[in-house]
């Protein structure tokens, strides 16, 4: 649940902060008539998003076990993809997420075009939330963990998200988004490789991937994969007890090699800053 409640969460606030700086320069502005563009571009993303996720939910069942387990394997590598890439999409533009939208509302011809910003903006985090809480709630069905769990702690991320940039807006609250995104990315990054390595598993007893018996280690005797540390180590880190020697190999790869790219970029950023501020928040 921890998981998936840090993927809404940190999805959830991007969104709800760009519709919030979207609507916060409309009305400094005053062009309060356009809002209603801005609703449309967010409720057209959010039917997308839903849609989507009803596809990945719906479209693979009646399929028999090994197509599935391709399906669900690949679906995994690609949200993983997706978040990675997000990740670092965030860390980057964090600083100056205010200013280009701006920007880019100030370049608009028209005001439709303030429909086009809205939706893509959101529909790209809607889109990319749907493919990676489909790939997590897979991964604990598999495990014997009711899907509900999963979803339930993506809902309450979401209803923070909306809940903190609704404060936000109001300036009732203010944080530094860059730390934040950087926080949520570190452990996102840990997150993902869960989900990677488990849609390795995937592809891996479809006979896709080799070495499915090659088992890593066994600590079951140790950590019950259904006792109290294990389902722990299973909500934090999508733990578990006998991993094939390739998904162990796989984890470590991503966490070593993305962590620490990730950890340059954001060091690189503070070293080329040449005097401390504050990220533009609503």
């Amino acid at each position: 649940m921890i998981p998936n409640l840090l993927i809404g969460l940190r999805e959830g606030l991007e969104a709800v902060l760009v519709v919030s700086i979207l609507v916060a320069y409309l009305v400094k502005s005053g062009r309060r008539g356009q809002l209603p563009f801005v609703w449309l571009g967010t409720g057209i993303a959010a039917a997308v998003s839903l849609g989507f996720g009803a596809l990945l939910t719906f479209g693979p069942q009646g399929l028999g076990d090994e197509t599935e387990e391709v399906i669900a394997g690949t679906l995994s590598v690609v949200a993983v993809a997706f978040v990675t890439w997000m990740i670092f999409w965030m860390a980057r533009v964090s600083r100056s997420l205010a200013s280009d939208l701006r920007a880019h509302v100030d370049a608009s011809g028209s005001a439709w075009s303030l429909v086009v910003l809205s939706a893509l903006a959101v529909g790209r985090e809607g889109l990319e939330t749907a493919m990676f809480l489909w790939a997590a709630t897979t991964a604990a069905v598999r495990d014997g963990i009711p899907a509900s769990q999963p979803l339930i702690g993506a809902l309450i991320g979401i209803a923070l998200a909306v809940v903190l940039g609704y404060a936000m807006y109001a300036g009732a609250v203010r944080i530094n988004l860059s730390k934040f995104f950087t926080i949520t990315g570190g452990a996102l990054i840990v997150v993902a490789a869960g989900v990677l390595a488990s849609g390795v598993g995937d592809l891996q007893k479809s006979g896709v991937l080799p070495g499915a018996n090659a088992i890593a280690y066994d600590v079951s005797g140790i950590i019950p994969p259904e006792g109290v540390l294990g389902t722990l180590l299973k909500g934090f880190l999508n733990f578990t007890p006998d991993p094939t020697l390739l998904g162990v190999v796989v984890w470590s790869l991503y966490v070593i090699v993305v962590g620490t790219a990730f950890a340059r970029r954001i060091l690189g950023r503070s070293h080329a800053s040449t005097s401390p501020r504050q990220p533009a928040s609503v």
